[in-house]
């Protein structure tokens, strides 16, 4: 990920410009590009100072947050929904995100589902295994690792 420059780097290119250097000259004499030359210099007009605002970090998340409420209301009606079928009913609704926000959203609040099955899909082989590999852990709950009873 990019850095910053340094705000002692950004003053003393400023220096130079305000001591009569264009834009061009003073980027050049330190190395930087002649945009960053300009957009430090608007930060020192706007705010004046030249700090570096946070970088990195999610831009993104209020505009899934901004409808909370409708992706909640529908994840109580459709309680076994699919990502992609939550994306469609919003977009429905002119809602558009995508299923990654989407995925991001339910994970933050805690809305991850994994649905468990009543009994193994596949017969024959592995079907059997996933039984019983079931039937071991239920018996490994029930009496412990060593085989015998809690007491």
């Amino acid at each position: 990920m990019s850095k910053a420059l340094s705000v002692d780097l950004r003053t003393r290119v400023l220096a130079a410009f305000s001591a009569g250097a264009s834009h061009r000259e003073a980027a050049e004499r330190f190395g930087v590009g002649v945009a960053s030359v300009s957009r430090w210099r608007t930060l020192q007009i706007k705010k004046g100072n030249v700090r570096p605002g946070p970088l990195g970090g999610d831009h993104n998340s209020r505009k899934t947050e901004a409808h909370a409420d409708l992706i909640m209301a529908w994840l109580g009606e459709h309680r076994d929904g699919t990502l992609f079928e939550l994306r469609d009913a919003l977009s429905a609704q002119g809602v558009v995100i995508s299923k990654s926000a989407l995925h991001r959203f339910l994970v933050r609040h805690d809305q991850t589902r994994k649905k468990r099955m009543a009994r193994p899909v596949a017969r024959g082989f592995y079907g059997v295994l996933i039984s019983l590999r079931q039937r071991i852990r239920s018996h490994e709950q029930a009496h412990g690792q060593d085989g015998h009873p809690h007491a």
